[in-house]
């Protein structure tokens, strides 16, 4: 693969259109929901595990964290995700979770391709906490059932959320609903892979580009960007293309 999503974010020359983010938010929730429904949490998304051939195909890459989910008694590691793209139960050390982890990682991530930066740049978990409720405010119970019991529970003093629309000034009211959904505290109340699919965000316009147009760093189209130990969802680098429009039954 030539280059990451990171490389391409930190990219100034290169300027993302609405249709090119929404190719690239389609691609990695098409990845995400079949590694879903095939009971697969990645366990640690973010935007230089997303590769992006010459092609403007993204694959999702790096394993290492990926377990099988689905038993109810199961017990997982909570140090799992890269902090920046941690999901709150994770740092409340939860040690029963589900598809929620990830899809707050894509939530991240859309917001980071809109912002060109990390969102939610914590340098410790309890700053990582600070940070996220600087934006979306302090959870309360009604919001979060069973906050304060998760193993490590802290008080944060309150905050009040910062309307989303206000933090995403160029972004729909279509896109802000799906990182709103992406981001909900409660991970039972969080949108999963396929209702984010399903969203509006999908079916207005502008739709999305064709792969083959997602811009790139000029470097990757003259170097192979080498990468080491990566593992793809599979190994056809066809492009493809993806409906500008998705339409369901």
């Amino acid at each position: 693969m030539e280059t990451d999503l990171e490389h391409l974010v930190k990219d100034k020359a290169i300027i993302l259109m609405p249709e090119h983010i929404k190719n690239m938010v389609l691609q990695m929730l098409l990845g995400l929901e079949y590694l879903h429904l095939h009971w697969v949490l990645h366990r640690d998304l973010k935007p230089n595990n997303l590769l992006i051939n010459l092609q403007g195909r993204i694959k999702i890459a790096d394993f290492g964290l990926a377990r099988f989910f689905g038993s109810p008694n199961r017990h997982y590691t909570h140090q799992v995700v890269t902090r920046w793209y941690r999901a709150p139960e994770l740092l409340y050390a939860a040690h029963s979770y589900g598809v929620g982890i990830d899809m707050w990682s894509v939530g991240c991530i859309i917001a980071e391709l809109l912002l060109r930066v990390p969102i939610f740049p914590g340098e410790s978990d309890i700053d990582q906490l600070v940070k996220i409720y600087s934006v979306l405010g302090t959870p309360t119970g009604e919001d979060w059932p069973g906050l304060e019991e998760f193993p490590d529970f802290i008080t944060i003093k309150p905050m009040p959320a910062v309307p989303l629309k206000s933090v995403f000034t160029a972004a729909g009211d279509d896109l802000i609903e799906l990182i709103y959904q992406c981001l909900r505290f409660d991970p039972n109340k969080r949108w999963n892979a396929t209702q984010a699919l399903r969203s509006y965000y999908f079916q207005s316009m502008p739709y999305a580009c064709d792969d083959c147009d997602l811009p790139l760093p000029s470097s990757s189209r003259s170097t192979v960007f080498k990468r080491k130990r990566r593992q793809f969802i599979n190994d056809d680098d066809t492009p493809t293309k993806f409906r500008r429009r998705l339409e369901f039954d």
